[in-house]
């Protein structure tokens, strides 16, 4: 049996504790409380330069010491550094990824808009860009379907001042979104509407899937609503618009930036705030 009651050297630890210590070095900063090493005195660091350190004690005392001396502080021999520089912050950037413009001040709306098919469109554009939108004064609405856009263009009556950029969900060669967009365009001024879309069926898909744990969004059949056919295919309840509307929000609490967005409606959304804010 092996008896560790004398294992290691007490003798030699003791000896080494009372073996002096290296000093550290220690960047200086105000309200440090220091000992110095010659004189045991304690106070507080009230002022320093590049020759001397000025400590006060508890009393108010204050005395001057050379900065190069030896100190104390709660963990040991100290010797004193200058102060650490702080490092540049990057400037903070907002979710679309432009600089965030902190305390800007309340901004009238443009006359010009935003339009967006459906509520879920209009609050993945805000979560995004919400903050670029309210620095430039942008508005921006819902039309609840594409199929009442021109009918919402005839009411806000847009011109170069009043300019409106629209984005609608699944706008490709050949289809209904497509032939509503070249209708409505030739009805307008010249340089009063800007229309853009993207590939997806919904704006579901402009998510990166990956955000919801996925390679893919699954492929629903035609025929069939697109969003409770994704529901069921991921697992979650579709039997009510109120289960849809879970799911959405799900989705949406999954984005964090523009980043988790596909490019195809990332640079659209772009595209469209440019043209109204345009000079």
């Amino acid at each position: 049996m092996h008896d560790d009651r004398y294992d290691g050297d007490p003798v030699a630890k003791m000896r080494a504790a009372r073996m002096p210590q290296e000093p550290r070095k220690l960047p200086i900063k105000p309200g440090l409380w220091l000992e110095e090493a010659s004189t045991g005195f304690y106070g507080q660091l009230v002022g320093a330069d590049r020759r001397d350190v000025v400590l006060r004690d508890i009393d108010g005392m204050k005395r001057t010491f050379p900065f190069d001396g030896v100190f104390f502080d709660e963990d040991g021999p100290v010797k004193l550094a200058p102060p650490v520089k702080a490092q540049p912050q990057a400037r903070a950037r907002s979710r679309s990824g432009s600089f965030h413009v902190a305390d800007a001040p309340a901004r009238v709306a443009r006359e010009g808009r935003i339009f967006v098919e459906g509520r879920h469109d209009a609050e993945l554009v805000e979560q995004v860009w919400g903050h670029d939108l309210r620095v430039d004064g942008v508005v921006v609405e819902y039309l609840e379907g594409a199929d009442h856009l021109e009918e919402a263009l005839a009411m806000f009556k847009p011109n170069e001042r009043r300019r409106v950029g629209v984005l609608l969900d699944h706008l490709v060669p050949g289809s209904k979104e497509q032939r509503i967009a070249d209708a409505v365009v030739a009805k307008q001024p010249a340089g009063s509407i800007l229309i853009v879309g993207h590939p997806y069926i919904d704006i579901w898909e402009g998510v990166k899937p990956a955000r919801i744990g996925r390679d893919a969004w699954p492929a629903i059949p035609k025929g069939q609503s697109w969003k409770h056919g994704v529901c069921r295919e991921l697992g979650w309840p579709a039997e009510e618009q109120a289960d849809i509307a879970r799911a959405w929000q799900h989705i949406l609490s999954r984005v964090r930036d523009y980043r988790d967005l596909e490019p195809a409606l990332v640079g659209r959304v772009e595209e469209l705030i440019d043209f109204v804010t345009a000079p």
